[in-house]
């Protein structure tokens, strides 16, 4: 299940729940929230950032073993082979 995010849309009536960004763990087919679980205020759904870094999954390993090359580019049409 997606994990959305959440703020009041006036931080000046909102409550320490809301007030800052809080999460909410929903499923795609839940409508979403308008209000506050805490307080009842008027809240709005925030556009998030995915989370973009880097894989600890052995990638460049397992390719080199199954025989995949890499290579690094130098500059315009210049490669160097990485293995």
């Amino acid at each position: 299940m997606p994990i959305y995010e959440y703020q009041a849309t006036d931080p000046k009536h909102a409550c320490p729940h809301c007030h800052k960004a809080f999460d909410c763990i929903r499923q795609l087919s839940d409508p979403p929230l308008t209000r506050c679980p805490e307080c009842g205020n008027s809240i709005k759904k925030l556009i998030s950032s995915p989370a973009i870094g880097a894989s600890n999954s052995n990638f460049d390993e397992q390719a080199k073993t199954a025989g995949f090359k890499k290579y690094k580019k130098l500059g315009k049409g210049e490669y160097e082979k990485q293995y």
